[in-house]
């Protein structure tokens, strides 16, 4: 981990193209694979998502918010933790790391209050995961611009994934795409409003805890005010700040795929804290400004299941997890989320 310059590897990916030379794209591949084996984040510049069009999702992102709470509100996110969909308001999701069927364990994690709000987009195929639109006058185009987005989001994972299956050494690189069709994804528009230090400093308040994610992989686009932490592999506890990169995909492994690797990528803890320079705080109350940024969550298809890939397993590292499901393994983490 480059944590003398507080960031993350940085790999090139303007050489993993079809015209690129075998040689070329192995030597990516392997780089990207060591990102996520040592690290479990990676930033990746020149990737497949233009920097105009991603510029244009942030713009419809900020348009969103920025819409009146009456107005999110003619999309709300379902009751419960099942439905991932739709408008939640602040205070409505709690992330954490606790798993848990007990809903008293979920009341004490929200003493602490997560200020945040988002939007969540999927594939309109997903019968179990239906999309929560705005009505369409509400924010002429939102609908359109981000079905095409969403799509262009997983045609540009795919290439990640079997990026990352090459650098393994798996014997077919492109045997994890069978699980992806790319229905069970999640695009998130998230925005942290702006909100005193103090509140973040004596722990009342959180932007995103420390967590992992549950799925394959996850593409994160964010702007520039900054806040990302990810955990020391290293040193347990310790979290190093990420410098945001502009137009950069951060990629990081999840869950599922660390399972499928049996451990050998790392599905790295990581949160949303204060911006790391002071003069970013403005005002008597010291407040942090607001953040926007974009995840896009790569997940297998529901029945998919999850076992160790067999050029994962050796006598001296044998198998660490029983298969599941990822349906079942995503009810599992998301019980106490809403």
């Amino acid at each position: 981990m480059a944590s003398s310059t507080g960031n993350i590897p940085i790999v090139d990916f303007s050489t993993w193209t079809p015209q690129s030379s075998s040689e070329e794209r192995a030597a990516i591949a392997k780089e990207l694979a060591n990102a996520c084996h040592n690290v479990g984040f990676v930033s990746i510049i020149n990737h497949a998502i233009p920097p105009a069009l991603l510029d244009e999702a942030f713009g419809w992102t900020k348009r969103l918010f920025d819409l009146t709470n009456e107005e999110k509100m003619l999309a709300p996110h379902p009751d419960g933790p099942t439905v991932h969909r739709g408008y939640s308001w602040p205070g409505l999701e709690k992330v954490s790391q606790v798993i848990s069927t007990d809903p008293q364990v979920g009341e004490k994690l929200r003493a602490v209050v997560d200020c945040k709000e988002s939007y969540e987009v999927g594939s309109e195929e997903n019968a179990e995961q239906p999309n929560i639109w705005l009505p369409e006058p509400v924010l002429p185009g939102f609908r359109e611009f981000m079905t095409s987005f969403y799509w262009q989001c997983s045609k540009a994972s795919r290439e990640v994934l079997t990026a990352i299956a090459a650098g393994m050494g798996l014997k077919v690189p492109e045997s994890l795409l069978k699980f992806h069709s790319g229905h069970n994804n999640q695009l998130r528009l998230l925005h942290y409003p702006p909100i005193p230090a103090a509140h973040l400093e004596s722990g009342s308040h959180a932007r995103m805890p420390a967590h992992s994610d549950w799925g394959s992989i996850t593409l994160l686009f964010q702007d520039d005010c900054g806040g990302l932490e990810v955990e020391n592999q290293f040193v347990p506890g310790e979290f190093v700040k990420v410098v945001p990169v502009k137009h950069a995909m951060v990629v990081n492994v999840g869950d599922l795929l660390m399972r499928w690797s049996n451990d050998w990528l790392k599905s790295t803890l990581h949160r949303v804290t204060a911006p790391p320079a002071d003069h970013r705080f403005t005002g008597p109350e010291r407040m942090i400004p607001a953040r926007y940024s974009i995840p896009y969550f790569v997940a297998p298809d529901g029945d998919t299941v999850i076992e160790c890939m067999p050029e994962c397993v050796t006598e001296s590292n044998p198998v660490k997890y029983e298969p599941v499901t990822q349906r079942e393994y995503q009810r599992l983490r998301g019980n106490l989320q809403y």
